[in-house]
């Protein structure tokens, strides 16, 4: 009893000792903590209200026509964002239609059927593709895709298609030179599949394998297993993954601007040139001046805008996971 009575004694001795600096040490990480939160908020309002007041004077002079009108001419300073808003959308939309079922594909095959000497070299190949620069991409798809598309695909489609009431407008290219909407969203698909495929494969590999053996032994056939046991529990990262790149798609600038075409053409065919709010920035920012400088900077405010629309939707479709 002495013995453990010196003990005891020994360790509040201990803990008082380390009260004092414990508590200080604790407050100054609490401090830096709330630091790095301030800042980042900070950073992020100085950006969108710089973005907003450098965009000020175009959406005075212009009003709800900029987002409604498709004029963009220089030399009579006529400028509206109605091509670049939808070439942005529409790329981005086709990107998800292409490399969505890509990614989901990888994800399954790397977690359910790929035999395991071959998962780790797939698996690696996977993230590489995310380490490549876009501008590589870009140069890819200029000079050795777009050649291709046009010859085997947009040309022989073109005169399937030509006359006929819906697929002739949609698939029609009137200069099949192998850029436009379709050929950016290829090229950004490649791209967001290595972010989209690894955060599901992550997800698919998290959930207990009790599940999994418990459906397998009922019966269940691989894609039942899939369908109705593993989506359904990596739903919510799956939707957080596809909004990740739906994010990168938005934004992406090199790429794009390489593929794209950057004509300021309204046009119903996924085959002719367009441009994205990103590309038509990256053209022209260098070289802007005046009026054309903050239309620019209406067209980054516009994009601010379609990004957080597109963080909404995913926090939705989130909650809504969670609830069913």
């Amino acid at each position: 009893m002495p013995a453990l009575t010196q003990s005891i004694a020994l360790a509040e001795q201990r803990s008082a000792v380390r009260k004092g600096p414990s508590r200080g040490l604790d407050a100054v990480f609490r401090g830096c903590s709330y630091a790095a939160a301030i800042l980042v908020l900070l950073v992020l309002a100085g950006i969108l209200g710089s973005i907003i007041y450098g965009g000020w004077p175009a959406f005075q002079e212009f009003g709800f026509g900029f987002l409604t009108s498709s004029a963009w001419n220089i030399g009579t300073e006529q400028y509206g964002a109605l091509v670049a808003v939808l070439g942005t959308v529409a790329s981005a939309v086709l990107a998800l239609l292409i490399g969505v079922p890509v990614s989901l594909g990888i994800a399954i095959f790397l977690t359910q059927l790929c035999p395991g000497w071959a998962r780790k070299p797939v698996a690696m190949t996977i993230e590489l593709l995310a380490a490549v620069p876009s501008i590589i991409y870009g140069m890819w798809g200029l000079f050795v895709f777009a050649p291709l598309f046009a010859r085997f695909v947009q040309i022989p489609v073109s005169n399937l298609v030509e006359g006929m009431p819906i697929l002739g407008t949609l698939l029609y290219a009137r200069v099949p030179s192998g850029v436009g909407i379709f050929t950016a969203g290829i090229i950004l698909a490649i791209m967001i599949v290595p972010f989209i495929a690894s955060i599901a494969r992550d997800m698919l590999e998290q959930i207990p394998t009790v599940l999994r053996e418990s459906a397998y032994g009922i019966g269940c056939t691989t894609w039942e297993v899939v369908r109705h046991v593993l989506v359904p529990q990596a739903a919510v990262s799956i939707i957080g993954a596809i909004m990740l790149g739906l994010g990168r798609a938005l934004g992406e600038t090199m790429a794009v601007t390489f593929v794209v075409g950057n004509a300021n053409r309204l046009s119903a065919s996924i085959f002719d040139p367009s441009s994205t709010i990103a590309s038509r920035i990256a053209n022209e920012f260098n070289e802007a001046d005046g009026l054309q400088l903050n239309a620019l900077m209406a067209l980054g405010c516009i994009l601010f805008v379609i990004t957080f629309i597109v963080l909404i939707i995913a926090r939705l479709l989130t909650r809504r996971v969670r609830a069913a």
